[in-house]
């Protein structure tokens, strides 16, 4: 852990945060004189504080001890560039438009990468009313099913959560454009290309 890099980058939370040293101290349980040593570069904290820091600072661990917080591009708010993070040991799904560093149950998350879809994911298109009745040829069992389908255009995200044991099929609304994105528990995630008829 580098003093210098640590202390300038708790000093620079803690200001961000709008917070005095003494008002850091209370919340993780240590003097004001602990917090002044830190930010001086005379000292880090204990590794038994680390956690506290992090909720406090809303940053993760590693951007602690390495003193600094990871850069990311601006992406333009654009909705395709949505990634995707589903966490193995309980299945939550998250997602972030920009570069993140996510985690749940303890593990951190890599985003899904999508690929072309094969046969067994590309689905059905059936018009009905104003909506899309769309089908997949896949097996929905504990073991392997599509979890998830996912609509990405510029602006919005149309997001369908699929269950075992139920059909594989669902109803959404018609988009212009878009990408369409398929989750399968067993093959990952998929892009169908070429996209839906419009």
């Amino acid at each position: 852990m580098d003093q210098q890099k640590c202390g300038a980058l708790i000093r620079r939370l803690r200001l961000e945060n709008g917070l005095t040293q003494a008002q850091l101290a209370r919340q993780i349980g240590v003097t004001d004189k602990a917090v002044s040593k830190w930010e001086r570069a005379l000292g880090c904290p204990d590794v038994s504080l680390l956690s506290a820091l992090s909720g406090v600072f809303r940053v993760d661990i590693e951007s602690l001890l390495s003193g600094a917080l990871p850069q990311s591009g601006m992406q333009g708010g654009n909705m395709k560039r949505l990634q995707f993070y589903l966490c193995p040991v309980c299945g939550s799904l998250l997602t972030s438009t920009g570069q993140s560093q996510l985690s749940c149950c303890g593990r951190k998350l890599a985003p899904l990468s999508p690929v072309p879809a094969d046969s067994a994911h590309i689905p059905g298109l059936e018009a009905v009313e104003d909506e899309c009745y769309l089908t997949f040829p896949h097996e929905m069992s504990k073991e392997h099913h599509i979890a998830f389908v996912a609509w990405l255009s510029y602006d919005r995200m149309f997001m369908v959560r699929l269950y075992p044991e139920q059909d594989a099929a669902l109803r959404m609304p018609f988009f212009r454009r878009g990408a369409l994105l398929v989750y399968c528990t067993r093959h990952g995630l998929m892009r169908v290309n070429p996209p839906l008829p419009h």
